[in-house]
């Protein structure tokens, strides 16, 4: 597995160049099979990738059925609420492209009549009946190190299980449904765009000498992990 990085100068060309590149990785992966599954991430940073992937001149011709998309994680609202993840790709992205409803694999909303606990029950059987095989993720971080809803100080998530129920996050709404450290290190590459100086002592942290004291730094794409990072989060680790 190699770590590579790509420095910007700003978040808006985070987004832009993970866009690029998120075009690159589909020929490649699609030449070699019909289907990909991506999973994408919420966050500033996150949607504006969304945004960018959709305004890149790219989008008009290519075939997104040919993608399965899922979430890392969402808050557990309803399923219109603004604050939901899919509600934002949906605004950002999936609003603007050709792309069948089979292709969007939402976690369940709080207005579906469950409750947190048997919703992530039934969206593990779920993952579990599609059993997809990432090509590729992208997480973004939040300045205390998290990723998608894994928290610091939080207990490991059981082992084998790939989708967890958050019912206290530090981050409102408290209650989210998230995939775990395992789900997300079965992913052949994982992608990191991350901007924001608030974000520099966490990046620091995933580059350190204790970088699984974070979140961020126990998750490792299988083939490649990718870091998309502007100058103000990469300050104190590479000094730009």
């Amino acid at each position: 597995m190699t770590v590579r990085v790509n420095r910007f100068k700003d978040g808006s060309s985070v987004a832009r160049a993970a866009a690029e590149a998120f075009f690159v990785k589909m020929d490649e992966v699609l030449a070699t099979k019909p289907e990909a599954a991506v999973a994408i991430t919420g966050g500033t940073v996150g949607i504006a990738t969304l945004a960018e992937i959709a305004a890149n001149p790219r989008a008009a011709e290519f075939d997104f059925n040919r993608v399965n998309f899922w979430w890392g994680d969402e808050r557990f609202v309803a399923s219109d609420h603004a604050d939901r993840n899919a509600v934002q790709a949906r605004k950002a992205l999936f609003s603007k492209i050709t792309i069948d409803e089979s292709q969007l694999h939402e976690f369940p909303s709080s207005d579906n009549g469950l409750d947190l606990e048997v919703a992530a029950k039934q969206f593990a059987n779920y993952v579990a009946e599609q059993n997809p095989h990432f090509d590729l993720v992208f997480l973004g971080m939040g300045p205390d190190g998290h990723i998608n809803s894994l928290f610091p100080g939080k207990p490991a998530p059981a082992s084998g299980a790939w989708v967890l129920a958050e019912h206290d996050s530090p981050k409102p709404p408290s209650q989210r449904l998230s995939f775990t450290y395992e789900a997300m290190n079965s992913a052949d590459e994982i992608w990191f765009v991350v901007a924001g100086a608030d974000k520099a002592d966490a990046v620091s942290v995933a580059f350190g000498d204790d970088p699984t004291s974070l979140p961020v730094g126990k998750v490792h794409g299988k083939l490649q992990t990718i870091w998309f990072v502007d100058q103000t989060a990469g300050v104190r680790t590479w000094g730009c």
